[in-house]
C-alpha cells in the first residue's frame, strides 16, 4: 500500500456518494478518515489516511457484498472529499420544508455540530442547510424576513443582498426559534430586540455568527452576520492595496503617537483594515487596547474591551480606564459622540497612538465630522495624521470577464472600453466574484495642519492634499475600472458619480 494523490484519480463527491450505501452516516466516515472510492464487481477500493480503519473497511465492503483494497491517501485530500458529500447532502430539499410543520415542541432542540448528517428534525436540517450554504457561497450575512404571506431568506454575498427562498409562514416559527435556542436567546420573548452568539463547527471549520432580533410587524426579524475563521484575519498584504497604497498606510502607522481616522459606511471594511494594522503592530514590546462594540475577531497579543452601555461600560468611560492601564497604541471601535472624540484626540495629545473608524462620506470630511461633534480646529490640527476613506467594490469574475464599450461618465473620464462579467458556475451567475478595496487617503502635512487650525473649508483641504498625491474615491474607482478590475455599473453602485 503506497500513498498516492487523489488528484490523480478522477474522483468526485457525486461518483463517491453512489458507493456510500444507506444508512451509513458521513459523520462516521469522518470521524475515521476513509471513503470508498471506486468499486468494481467484487471489489470496492477505499481511500484512507492510515491502517487504523482497515477492520472498517472490510465490514462496510462486506455489507455491499464485496471485499476491500485499501489505499493510503493525504488526510487532508480525504476530507475534502467528505466535506464536498456534505455540501451535497446539506442541500435545503422540498421534504425538509414539507416535515418541519409537524414540529411542536422547538424549546428542547439542542445545538448540534452543523456539518452532520445524523440529525433528525426537520428544522435542524433546514437551518443547518441555510447556514452550510451561506457559507459555501462564501455569504456574510443572512436575513430571515417575515412578510404578511411568507417568509424570505436572503444571502448578503459580496456585499449585495440576493434571494434564496422564500418559506411558507408555517416555517417562521420553528425556524426562528431554533436560530434563538441556538444563539442562547429568550424564545419567550418575542416583543424586544435581542443578541446573541452562535459557534458552530463545519468538521474542522469553525465559525462565529452574530444574531440580532429585532419585532416587525409580522414577527421577530432575524440577521446572522457570519464571521468566518478559516477565512479569518486578514493581513495588510491580503487587503489587496496597491503597493504605493500600502506604503503611504505603512509609513503612518509608523508614527509613534496621534490620531489615525478610517472612514466609510457600515461595510466598508473600516473593521478589517483596522484589525490588519492592529496585526502588524502587535508585539510584546507594545501594548495595545482596544475598545470595540462588537468584538469581531480575537487578536492575539492584544487587549480587547467589548463596550456593555447596560453596565455603564460605554466608549467614553472605558477610555478612561484604558488610558490608566499603560497603552501605547489605542483602537476605538467607532468615535460616537464628543467625549469618545475628545479623549481619543487627548490621548493622541499625549503620546498615544490612536486609531478609530468615523461615518463619513470621504477622507477629508472627517475633519469636519469632528468640529461638527464639538472639536476644537487646533486639537484636531494638532493630533489628526491621517483620514482612510474606504469602499469595497465587487471584482470582475476572472472566468466569464468580456470586453464592452462605457458611456456617460466613465466614457467622459476619457474610459472607452471596459469588462464585465457575463456570468458563469464560478461566480453563481453573477459576474463577479469577490471584492477589493478602494482606499482615499488623505495624509495631514504641517500645510494642511495650519489650514485645519485656522477652519480652512474642504475645497481648500483637498487642494492641498492634491500636491501630496491625494486622489479620490471616484478617481480610484475609475483607474480600477481602467485596468478591468471591476465595472462602471459596479464602481458607480458604490462611489457615485462625485
Amino acid at each position: 500500500m503506497t500513498e498516492r494523490s487523489l488528484k490523480d484519480l478522477n474522483i468526485t463527491p457525486e461518483s463517491v456518494l453512489e458507493l456510500i450505501p444507506p444508512g451509513v452516516s458521513l459523520d462516521a466516515l469522518r470521524d475515521k478518515c476513509f471513503i470508498p472510492i471506486v468499486r468494481d464487481e467484487k471489489v470496492v477500493t477505499f481511500a484512507a489516511a492510515d491502517l487504523s480503519c482497515v477492520v472498517e473497511t472490510q465490514l462496510l465492503a462486506a455489507s455491499m457484498d464485496a471485499s476491500a483494497d485499501t489505499i493510503l491517501f493525504p488526510p487532508a485530500e480525504i476530507q475534502n472529499l467528505i466535506r464536498g458529500l456534505y455540501d451535497i447532502k446539506s442541500g435545503v430539499g422540498q421534504e425538509t420544508l414539507n416535515a418541519i410543520e409537524e414540529v411542536d415542541d422547538l424549546s428542547e432542540l439542542a445545538r448540534q455540530e452543523v456539518m452532520s448528517d445524523s440529525v433528525d428534525a426537520p428544522v435542524v436540517k433546514l437551518v443547518n442547510g441555510i447556514l452550510m450554504e451561506s457559507l459555501r457561497e462564501r455569504a456574510t450575512d443572512i436575513h430571515i424576513e417575515p412578510y404578511e404571506d411568507r417568509v424570505a431568506v436572503r444571502y448578503r454575498v459580496d456585499g449585495v443582498l440576493s434571494d434564496r427562498y422564500a418559506l411558507s409562514k408555517g416555517h417562521q416559527s420553528p425556524v426562528t426559534s431554533r436560530i434563538k435556542v441556538m444563539a442562547n436567546m429568550d424564545i419567550a420573548e418575542r416583543f424586544v430586540p435581542q443578541d446573541g452568539r452562535i459557534g458552530i463547527s463545519l468538521g474542522d471549520r469553525l465559525v462565529d455568527i452574530r444574531v440580532s432580533s429585532l419585532p416587525t410587524q409580522h414577527g421577530e426579524r432575524l440577521v446572522l452576520r457570519l464571521l468566518d475563521k478559516a477565512r479569518g484575519l486578514l493581513t495588510l498584504e491580503d487587503l489587496g492595496m496597491k503597493a504605493y497604497e500600502r506604503e503611504r498606510i505603512e509609513n503612518l502607522i509608523r508614527r509613534p503617537n496621534g490620531m489615525i481616522l478610517f472612514t466609510g459606511p457600515t461595510g466598508s471594511g473600516k473593521s478589517t483594515s483596522l484589525y490588519a494594522i492592529l496585526q502588524a503592530l502587535a508585539r510584546p514590546q507594545v501594548n495595545i487596547i482596544t475598545v470595540e462594540d462588537p468584538i469581531e475577531y480575537d487578536l492575539p497579543g492584544v487587549g480587547q474591551v467589548q463596550v456593555n452601555e447596560k453596565a455603564g461600560l460605554t466608549f467614553a468611560n472605558t477610555l478612561r480606564s484604558i488610558l490608566r492601564q499603560d497603552p501605547d497604541i489605542i483602537m476605538i471601535g467607532e468615535m460616537r459622540d464628543f467625549d469618545t472624540a475628545h479623549i481619543g484626540i487627548q490621548a493622541s495629545l499625549t503620546g498615544h497612538l490612536v486609531f478609530s473608524t468615523l461615518h463619513t462620506n470621504d477622507s477629508i470630511s472627517a475633519v469636519t465630522r469632528l468640529t461638527d461633534m464639538g472639536v476644537e480646529p487646533y486639537l484636531i490640527s494638532g493630533s489628526l495624521l491621517g483620514v482612510v476613506a474606504q469602499r469595497l467594490v465587487r471584482r470582475v469574475c476572472p472566468h466569464c470577464k468580456k470586453e464592452i464599450p462605457t458611456s456617460g461618465v466613465v466614457l467622459k473620464n476619457g474610459i472607452e472600453k471596459a469588462w464585465r462579467g457575463v456570468g458563469c458556475e464560478h461566480c453563481n451567475g453573477s459576474g463577479y466574484r469577490g471584492r477589493f478595496g478602494l482606499y482615499e487617503q488623505f495624509d495631514v502635512t504641517p500645510e494642511i495642519q495650519d489650514a485645519i487650525a485656522r477652519g480652512a473649508a474642504l475645497h481648500e483641504l483637498k487642494s492641498l492634499a492634491r500636491h501630496g498625491g491625494f486622489a479620490t474615491l471616484l478617481e480610484l474607482g475609475l483607474l480600477a475600472v481602467r485596468e478591468g478590475e471591476t465595472t462602471p455599473e459596479e464602481m458607480l453602485r458604490v462611489v457615485g458619480e462625485v
